[in-house]
């Protein structure tokens, strides 16, 4: 009797070390049912466009479209050059032109390209312009963002959010603020990288173009950053920009890559504005200065109050009121980041400022135009 009292002690104690070990045990076996749902999560053509219309409101809002729409067709028709020559020819491709000093570019999930004016300015030819544009195509044809996110632990689904519909709205939001953080940051891991570089001149050399021409930019982009203790802006993540350069010469050579056509004379005529060097750039953290390209005091009081309004919905609990916890990449931490960047002079070309015009720049180009232009690839 003795024996049986202890034994019933021993196990009432013991009980709630085997509550909590099952406690344990069931948040285990939920995040890895959680991450296998985003795992098997199917990302359909449709919803990938809606994820990267919301990336890309995401970053005309935060630099302005630039309203020129001789600039913005010619951007289009070369882009459209190499869209026909890509593995997604049937996408509904689309070219802005973002109001920035900064030297940067962002393909956003679906088609949707960006290339800012301070990137067009320091190209000096086409086949320049056709290695940036060849290398963002790529994360788009190859689906580099949304596999990366569905790889991830970030996202947080429920059975009734994935429907034969397409994903609901909340979950669009979900991904499409990780996407945004993740091509904002340049965060693309080595891989997908080096494909991008990979594919993207082989692009520019099936349309004619010279592919060393985004190696030749790589190059300057590396001058440019000689002095900079971060990454700062286009292709400057990772892997270093040497290692890229010599890895280009090197699929040029084994692909046996020939096109030679440089096409500056069209380029220089359309964009006759050069870039700007890193230190003329105004950031975020420089607000009182206005807003890029010689805008006025009201402009930035405007931006001013944006980041008030910015904070407002911080305190309403996230982007979206959700109170939302993403990934490290967060809205918040990209504010302090932003707000800080101009005194620490980390990264000038993301977080250089914008305009205030947020009004795409709509253009249409025509079969007869698309090959005219291709004539002048020579």
């Amino acid at each position: 009797m003795k024996t049986a009292s202890i034994a019933c002690a021993l196990l009432l104690a013991a009980t709630p070390a085997f509550a909590q070990f099952g406690s344990a045990m069931g948040k285990i076996n939920k995040a890895a049912d959680q991450a296998q749902k985003v795992k098997d999560l199917q990302i359909s053509d449709a919803d990938e466009r809606k994820i990267g219309e919301e990336v890309s409101a995401k970053l005309i809002d935060k630099y302005g479209v630039y309203q020129d729409k001789e600039v913005t067709k010619y951007v289009t028709l070369l882009g459209t050059v190499l869209t026909r020559a890509s593995s997604r020819p049937n996408l509904k491709w689309e070219f802005i032109v973002l109001d920035t000093d900064g030297v940067n570019a962002f393909a956003a999930p679906g088609g949707i390209v960006h290339v800012t004016r301070g990137a067009l300015g320091l190209a000096r030819n086409e086949a320049e312009l056709a290695g940036i544009l060849g290398h963002e195509l790529t994360h788009v044809t190859e689906k580099h963002t949304v596999n990366s996110i569905q790889k991830s632990k970030a996202i947080s689904l429920t059975t009734d959010q994935v429907g034969k519909g397409g994903l609901a709205q909340d979950v669009i939001a979900q991904i499409a603020q990780r996407a945004y953080d993740s091509i904002l940051n340049n965060n693309f891991d080595r891989s997908d990288e080096n494909e991008a570089d990979r594919l993207g001149v082989q692009l520019a050399s099936k349309a004619g173009y010279d592919p060393k021409g985004l190696a030749t930019l790589l190059t300057k982009i590396q001058e440019r950053n000689k002095d900079q203790q971060e990454p700062n802006g286009m292709f400057a993540s990772h892997p270093v920009i040497a290692d890229r350069i010599a890895k280009i010469n090197k699929a040029i050579a084994d692909a046996k890559l020939t096109s030679t056509a440089l096409v500056a004379a069209r380029y220089t005529k359309t964009i006759s504005f050069e870039a700007k060097p890193l230190v003329s750039i105004a950031t975020v953290g420089e607000g009182s200065k206005g807003l890029a390209g010689g805008s006025d005091s009201s402009t930035a009081k405007k931006d001013d109050e944006k980041k008030d309004e910015k904070k407002d919905e911080k305190k309403k609990g996230g982007l979206f009121g959700s109170g939302l916890s993403l990934s490290k990449g967060s809205e918040a931490k990209s504010s302090q980041t932003t707000a800080s960047a101009g005194a620490r002079g980390g990264v000038p070309d993301r977080d250089a400022v914008g305009g205030a015009n947020k009004s795409k720049v709509v253009v249409s180009v025509s079969d007869a135009e698309i090959e005219a232009f291709k004539k002048g690839i020579a």
